[in-house]
């Protein structure tokens, strides 16, 4: 008997009869017949499962116990004479850790396949619309402004108004662009050798970009008025060409911060220096440094205006293929960013130049109380704080190491704005009691009053509040 159940064993799909002694009769012979089926006992287990089944005069056909009991009448009629026999103890087959399909394997790793092959289809298919959409939406897309465009002004020859004086040039050959500056120097090279040498020297300006002291022969005619003189000298400089200055001219802002006495807004300078309420204002903002734009990097910022067709407009003159120009309503919000973002990059830099290490840096950047989310907002701090080409984070990481301010700010060839803007900013706060210590600290640091290091002990020592 165990031959039997070996040999079936081995070899599953076998299907063995025999004739045992003491189960014969005359009229028919007992056969035992053991047969394993692949899967028969899935549920358990079992790779194999299997059977035990007694024919009694059923023809030879293989029956189970089951259907002995239920389905033949022949094997009914026996049943009372098989009960009597003595059973035979039957070994049980041991678990066979056989996959459930040999193929399974195999078939995981097709299903695998056409998985990834639906996936890229998707991504395939979405890039397709995308791609549909942009064009489609270029192509109705008006260029008007620019073609009509003759003549644009920029105020102010420092790096940024010298990247964004090139920009401009680049977009229309025939387009005139007048870089108002204060240095004769540079004027002259400028015009000489097409070269801001003070802030690139390595950098060719187009040849349409033209540079002058005569801020009449600047604006006469301008189309367009990009801003981008320090927050602090702005006013003076306003009043002092406001008769050369168009009543219609759209002025758009370059300059982030807040004027430290009167702690106004570019949106607020601009038309009370020129007196005119309703000068046209856009604010340009969003994570740029001008180098990047000289090197024609992608970049992304955006234009802010209470008046959507001027913004528009904005947008036409602006947007190339490595710009991308997005439009705003939230003229505060955008100027409110950008300004505290240069006190922010300052104490950025004060804990990279104290060696405060990145638990610290990643707390600085939860400190703020609210969240300004955006191009203006995010875009602009993180490009500010974690980059070294940040005029501010350089004066921060410089006051962290333990040089004096005076000395750092004497060094510098650029303006860092937060350091004129940090105390404004705390006395905005103050006004609508708003807590900002960070920022706080830095303005006190700046003042000459307060170490960096005695700073960070302070700020370590305030109470522990619930985040807001």
């Amino acid at each position: 008997m165990g031959a039997v159940i070996e040999a079936a064993m081995a070899n599953p799909l076998l299907l063995l009869s025999t004739k045992q002694k003491g189960y014969s009769s005359s009229s028919s012979s007992t056969t035992l017949r053991l047969a394993f089926s692949p899967a028969a006992y899935k549920p358990y287990g079992y790779g194999y499962g299997y059977g035990y089944g007694y024919g009694y005069g059923c023809g030879g056909r293989l029956r189970s116990l089951r259907h002995l009991n239920a389905n033949c009448s022949s094997c009914r009629s026996s049943q009372s004479a098989s009960a009597s026999r003595s059973s035979i103890d039957l070994p049980q087959p041991p678990p066979l850790p056989v996959n459930e399909n040999p193929n399974s394997s195999t078939s995981s790793n097709t299903n695998a396949t056409e998985t990834a092959k639906d996936r890229r289809k998707v991504v395939k298919v979405a890039w397709e619309r995308l791609v549909r959409w942009s064009r489609t939406w270029r192509s109705r897309a008006k260029t008007d402004v620019l073609e009509r465009s003759n003549k644009v002004v920029v105020l102010g020859g420092g790096s940024f108004g010298t990247a964004m004086a090139a920009h401009v040039a680049d977009r229309k050959a025939q387009l005139e662009v007048n870089l108002l500056v204060r240095d004769p120097q540079i004027c002259q090279a400028i015009n000489e050798s097409h070269c801001n040498v003070k802030y690139f020297p390595k950098h060719k300006l187009p040849e349409n970009v033209f540079a002058t002291t005569d801020a009449r022969a600047a604006l006469l005619n301008a189309d367009f008025c990009l801003h981008a003189v320090p927050v602090q000298f702005s006013s003076s400089l306003l009043e002092g060409i406001a008769e050369y200055i168009d009543p219609g001219l759209p002025f758009i802002s370059l300059s982030k911060g807040l004027e430290l006495n009167t702690l106004r807004m570019m949106s607020q300078i601009i038309p009370q220096a020129l007196k005119n309420p309703r000068q046209p204002f856009v604010a340009l903002s969003g994570p740029s440094f001008a180098l990047e734009l000289m090197n024609k990097l992608p970049t992304a910022m955006v234009v802010a205006s209470k008046d959507k067709n001027l913004a528009n407009a904005v947008q036409q003159l602006l947007a190339s293929e490595h710009l991308r120009i997005s439009t705003s309503s939230d003229v505060t919000g955008v100027e409110i960013a950008g300004a505290l973002k240069n006190v922010l990059a300052i104490a950025a830099g004060m804990v990279e130049g104290m060696n405060l290490g990145n638990n610290s840096m990643a707390a600085l950047m939860g400190a703020k109380s609210t969240t300004i989310t955006g191009l203006s907002g995010t875009g602009d701090i993180m490009l500010t704080c974690f980059v070294n080409l940040s005029r501010n984070r350089t004066v921060g990481v410089r006051l962290g190491s333990g040089e004096k301010l005076e000395d750092i700010l004497s060094s510098m060839n650029q303006v860092a704005e937060g350091v004129s803007t940090a105390g404004a900013v705390i006395a905005l706060a103050q006004k609508y009691n708003v807590k900002m210590p960070v920022l706080t600290a830095v303005a006190r640091i700046v003042d000459n009053e307060l170490t960096p290091t005695r700073a960070v002990l302070e700020l370590m020592s305030l109470p522990q509040v619930e985040e807001v």
